[in-house]
C-alpha cells in the first residue's frame, strides 16, 4: 500500500464518523485534503464546517460545504485533522503547513479530535520533525534566543507568512520527552503566538493508515 493509499484509507475511516447535520471542524494538510475531497457528496447534509486555514476553507467552499465562523457556532462536535508526528500518548506535532494556531483553537473548541495520519508519522519520541513555533515578527530574534537556551535550533521558515500575519520558526534538534511541559514553557515566551505541540489537548482518537489497514488508538 502506497503512502497516498494509506492517507485515502484513514480519510475514509474518518468520514464514517461524520453524522448528518453536524458542525465539522476541518484541519489543514495533505491527509486532511484527502478527507475534505470526500465531503462533496455530504455537503448538503452538513450544517457546515469551521476551517483551520484559508487553504482548507477554499477547498471546502469549492465542494459546496458551508463555511462557518467559530464565533457563531460555539462547541464543535467533531474535528478532523492530520499531524506531522504522533506518539502512543496521542501527543502530536503539527504545523508543517503553518496553520498551527488556528488548528489549536479549533481543537480546543472541539468535543472530539480525530487525528488521521499514515504510519510514517508514528514515533516513539516526538522531535524528529522540526517543531513549528508561530511568532510575532518583531519578537523573532528574542524567541529564537530563548529557544536556543532550551537546546533547540530555530530556523526561520523562509518566504512564509501565516494566515495571522506572523512568522514561523522551525525548531530542530529537540528530543521531546515531556511534551506538555515544553508546550507550556514555549507558550510562556513573550512573542510566541502558539507552538506545534498538541499535548495539553491531545487527539481523542488516532487513525493510522498502515499495511494492515487502518489502526485505531
Amino acid at each position: 500500500m502506497t503512502q497516498d493509499e494509506k492517507k485515502q484509507a484513514v480519510a475514509r475511516a474518518a468520514l464514517e464518523l461524520v453524522e448528518p447535520g453536524i458542525v465539522l471542524g476541518v484541519g489543514t494538510g495533505s491527509t486532511t485534503n484527502c478527507f475534505i475531497d470526500l465531503l462533496g457528496p455530504l455537503a448538503d447534509r452538513l450544517h457546515g464546517a469551521v476551517s483551520s486555514s484559508e487553504a482548507s476553507a477554499e477547498r471546502l467552499a469549492a465542494l459546496g460545504v458551508r463555511l462557518l465562523d467559530l464565533t457563531d457556532v460555539g462547541r464543535i462536535p467533531l474535528y478532523v485533522d492530520g499531524a506531522d508526528e504522533a506518539n502512543a500518548k496521542l501527543h502530536l506535532i503539527k504545523g508543517g503547513g503553518g496553520a498551527l494556531t488556528r488548528e489549536k483553537i479549533v481543537a480546543a473548541a472541539s468535543e472530539r479530535f480525530v487525528c488521521i495520519i499514515d504510519d510514517t508519522k508514528r514515533v516513539e519520541t516526538l522531535g524528529r520533525f522540526p517543531l513549528p513555533v508561530e511568532v510575532i515578527p518583531m519578537a523573532r530574534n528574542h524567541v529564537a534566543s530563548r529557544i536556543e537556551s532550551l537546546g533547540g535550533r530555530p530556523v526561520p521558515r523562509e518566504g512564509f507568512v501565516t494566515d495571522n500575519g506572523n512568522v514561523i520558526l522551525d525548531v530542530h534538534e529537540l528530543r521531546i520527552d515531556d511534551a506538555p511541559g515544553l508546550e507550556t514553557e514555549l507558550d510562556g515566551i513573550a512573542g510566541v503566538v502558539a507552538n506545534g505541540l498538541f499535548s495539553r489537548r491531545p487527539a481523542d482518537l488516532l487513525l493510522i493508515g498502515s499495511e494492515q489497514g487502518v489502526e485505531r488508538f
